[in-house]
């Protein structure tokens, strides 16, 4: 129990640290596993469970979201083939060049080890990844979705690797596995009558865990790939959505145990610190390749370079191609300590680079010529918001209210503005006004400016950078129109209104005072309701005619209510 407390209390701070120097805390829990390692402490032989089950949450939650049609778009799968044999062509020259000038590790290395490891440097971090996405909440916009993609590719190639490597093959009770797709059918009728506490997350937790990666690993197969598999299998759910919220927070803590785990991967030394730094001289030009082949495929300079940002990063699937590598003899065990040290360094540099991705994305795009709107991919081209006299960015619950009761109540012209493509969809086949589009994106701005129209923003999105960024194009832009936001915290109240916004509406603040306005209204009817609040206004009013303080500060409140 002490070193467990002690393996808290270090990784709590670490992640503090980073957190405070504006990383994401991921970047404090890596260095908390080298900085334990170097302490003297040993692994202890629960973290690498943990970190087995935070990964294994994580692929079941990207398989709830997974559209297996995805995976045939030629922006993912040519991306990873063409990526991956530019990667390991890039690994077999530098490193090959590296080890012509008499480092040990490389001197002497045939084209075979050299394209080994090249393979193991080719892959993107599944775990890294979605978390950032997570982080803005771009799974579902299109480079979210093509990085997924990616990277589900990667993982079936990185266990393909992995299954021709072993010494022992899949057992030929694999096959029986196609039995899974009929019994998730008795699986959704199920989890329909789970209800929606905490039964419905032991459900998710079971079903991952038991015929996702129990039932594979029995038949030689990686678990984890049993997860993504059972959570595809269930993915189009009525519960899906809630069930990968439910399960969000447990994913994250049992995730920072696998980033811990990584700096226990061995006893670093000076060569293999070298080799592991030196080896991230190779990540920019893996991520320039990945940004030119989608701008190949007609993606926008925005999309093309957030994806290449986001996947320039080395992968713990590296770690374990290494690893088998060095079991079957064909590397050095040193090869296992190098890719950890470039694991970890990669993700500290991805960290940094994708914390100001947008801005960064916005800065690079700037500098190249801009194609014509019918020569872009078919999601990628401008969408027009003319005639438009409000937008409500981000069509989520608190997005749809303030949709209509703009509509309805006020007679405005309203479009709502969404990057999840099945969301878009849904809400039109609902009657709304909704074009495809991702709000932090400079190109959509433009267009937003050019139609002089919109008088009213309302950014409803769920996560706060996401609205921060909207914000901030906005006023970059000269916005003259209203900006109205929504925050969780107070913090990101503050926040909002610092940088500009004219009203900051608290998710929870108000809460109470909405729910006494309902059942008020429910008791008495609204007109009774309307003038019993009218009367109690008026008996508070101050001898000089300004709200008492009760208005006031019912008044100040409703600035930071929920716009439902």
């Amino acid at each position: 129990m002490v070193t467990a407390a002690t393996f808290l209390l270090v990784t709590t701070a670490l992640g503090l640290g980073a957190h405070l120097l504006r990383l994401p805390p991921l970047v404090g829990f890596l260095v908390a596993g080298f900085v334990l390692h170097a302490a003297g402490f040993s692994e202890p032989g629960y973290l690498e469970t943990v970190a087995e089950l935070g990964v294994t949450l994580l692929l079941f939650g990207i398989g709830l979201k997974l559209d297996l049609r995805s995976l045939l778009r030629k922006e993912v799968w040519l991306t990873t083939f063409a990526h991956l044999l530019v990667s390991v062509a890039i690994a077999i020259g530098f490193l090959g060049a590296l080890g012509s000038i008499g480092l040990s590790l490389l001197a002497g290395k045939d084209f075979g080890t050299l394209a080994l490891i090249g393979l193991a440097l080719s892959f993107s971090s599944t775990v890294f990844v979605v978390k950032v996405l997570d982080g803005r909440s771009d799974q579902r916009a299109l480079y979210g979705r093509i990085a997924i993609g990616v990277l589900i590719m990667q993982d079936l190639i990185a266990v393909v690797f992995v299954s021709v490597t072993e010494e022992e093959p899949p057992s030929p009770w694999a096959l029986a596995l196609v039995l899974l797709v009929p019994a998730a059918w008795l699986l959704r009728k199920a989890w329909s009558h789970m209800g929606h506490g905490e039964l419905q997350a032991l459900f998710g937790i079971a079903v991952a865990l038991g015929p996702g990666y129990a039932l594979f690993d029995l038949v030689g197969l990686k678990g984890d790939l049993g997860a993504l598999v059972m959570g595809v299998l269930l993915a189009g759910h009525a519960n899906s959505t809630e069930l990968s919220r439910n399960l969000f927070t447990l994913k994250e803590l049992l995730l920072v145990g696998f980033f811990v785990s990584i700096g226990f991967a061995g006893e670093p030394s000076g060569q293999t610190i070298v080799v592991g730094l030196l080896v991230l001289l190779m990540l920019p030009l893996q991520g320039l390749v990945t940004a030119l082949l989608l701008r190949l495929m007609h993606l926008r300079k925005r999309t093309a370079i957030l994806t290449g940002l986001v996947l320039t990063n080395y992968s713990e699937f590296g770690l374990i191609v290494v690893a088998v590598g060095a079991e079957a003899g064909l590397l050095a065990e040193d090869w296992v300590v190098v890719l950890a040290v470039a694991v970890a360094l990669s993700f500290v540099l991805a960290s940094a680079l994708n914390t100001r991705g947008n801005e960064i994305a916005i800065a690079l795009a700037s500098r190249f010529p801009s194609k014509p709107n019918d020569w872009l991919h078919r999601e990628e081209r401008l969408i027009d918001v003319s005639g438009a006299e409000a937008l409500v960015l981000g069509m989520g619950r608190i997005g749809r209210g303030a949709f209509r009761q703009l509509a309805d109540d006020y007679g405005m012209n309203v479009i709502g503005v969404e990057h999840d493509p099945e969301r878009v969809a849904a809400l039109r086949a609902d009657g709304y006004a909704v074009v495809q589009a991702d709000a932090t994106d400079i190109e959509f701005w433009g267009r937003v400016r050019s139609t002089g129209n919109v008088r009213l923003a309302i950014l409803a999105m769920p996560f706060h950078q996401a609205n921060l960024i909207a914000l901030g194009q906005l006023r970059a832009g000269e916005f003259s129109g209203t900006v109205a936001a929504v925050a969780r915290y107070d913090d990101d109240v503050a926040e909002l209104g610092r940088h500009g916004a004219d009203a900051v509406f608290h998710l929870y603040g108000t809460a109470g005072l909405a729910l006494a306005d309902h059942a008020v209204e429910a008791a008495l009817g609204y007109d009774a309701a309307e003038e019993l609040r009218d009367a109690q206004a008026e008996a508070r009013r101050e001898p000089d005619g300004t709200p008492g303080r009760r208005e006031a500060g019912r008044s100040e409140a409703g600035r930071s209510a929920e716009p439902q």
